[in-house]
């Protein structure tokens, strides 16, 4: 072999290594921004990983009353959870709102991506109005979790099954509603892909994700405009390393398919950071009883706000058709 040819080998042998390198510190780059406590908090993750970040008049708005709720939230009466986890070797946190009487009623409310319980505080009042018990949990990683990662939902899913059994051992003839938002709305489709006790009665799923693969592949999409391979390839990896899951098999889709709980499904027809396409594929998927909402002019995670009567008039209707 002439000195040319070596030459020629080398230097592919050095951009396959490089290439490699690249690949793989992309996708950590990408789990260590998304999926951790510390990234989703850093500059990067903020500005393209949340929603309702705007200046605009209607976001400041929303985000003003989604700031009223929080106030209500941290003044109402409540008790701090703390229960084992049986699926992994830390303690669950979670919010108790205490109503005034004593009532058989639980929702189990669960807030989003980047968020935490206090966040759900206008869900908290409207069901506080009603008389019911709140269990606001710490999702991982976010809040008052013992966890650093984030896991979409997905491991969430068995932390949601935890807190009903917990409440089901102190209250056996409790009625539980289970009420997500966003990545919460996909923690409780992904729970209703699992045996649930019968007391379970009510799923309201605003606003959720079909699978954290598509979630993920619409945000590189959207941010840098190219597919989300190898990016998220490389992600999925390491996250199967670290978390022991696969993206695309984290799937509300999937486990809805699976479903018994009847469930209603609400979405905002101007969202466009979980797309507002997502909800026909989940509401298609649901092998349960079921009902659809959709919110005209209302972006992320802000149907309640936008439209409140058509939102509770919806919820509440379908809780007294299933919740005697």
């Amino acid at each position: 072999m002439n000195e040319s040819s070596k030459k020629a080998i080398k230097t592919t042998v050095e951009i396959g290594a490089a290439a490699v390198s690249a690949y793989i510190l992309i996708g950590n780059l990408f789990y260590a921004l998304t999926l951790t406590r510390r990234g989703i908090h850093s500059s990067i993750a903020e500005k393209y990983m949340t929603s309702n970040t705007g200046t605009d008049e209607k976001t400041i708005h929303l985000n003003a009353e989604i700031d009223q709720g929080k106030i209500w939230f941290d003044r109402a009466y409540k008790e701090k959870l703390v229960i084992r986890s049986t699926h992994k070797k830390k303690n669950l946190h979670a919010d108790y709102i205490i109503p005034k009487m004593d009532s058989d009623i639980f929702v189990v409310l669960v807030h989003g991506y980047g968020a935490a319980p206090r966040n759900m505080g206008v869900y908290a009042k409207h069901y506080y109005e009603l008389g019911y018990n709140i269990i606001a949990p710490s999702m991982n990683g976010h809040a008052d979790s013992e966890t650093q990662r984030i896991t979409m939902g997905w491991e969430d899913r068995l932390d949601i099954i935890d807190w009903v059994n917990y409440i089901v051992e102190d209250y056996p003839n409790a009625k539980i509603i289970l009420h997500g938002v966003s990545m919460g709305s996909a923690t409780i489709m992904m729970s209703l892909g699992e045996q649930l006790p019968e007391n379970v009665l009510v799923a309201i799923a605003d606003c959720g994700f079909t699978s954290i693969w598509d979630i993920f592949d619409e945000k590189i999409n959207k941010v840098i405009n190219i597919p989300g391979n190898p990016i998220l390839t490389s992600a999925n990896n390491f996250n199967k390393i670290i978390s022991g899951f696969d993206f695309k098999k984290a799937s509300a889709v999937e486990q809805l398919k699976k479903a018994t709980v009847p469930t209603l499904f609400i979405h905002g027809e101007e969202d466009t950071f979980v797309p507002f396409e997502m909800l026909q594929k989940l509401y298609d998927a649901a092998a349960c009883e079921k009902a659809m909402v959709t919110i005209p002019e209302a972006p992320h995670a802000r149907n309640s706000i936008v439209n409140p009567e058509l939102y509770w008039s919806n919820v509440d209707e379908f809780i007294k058709k299933h919740v005697k």
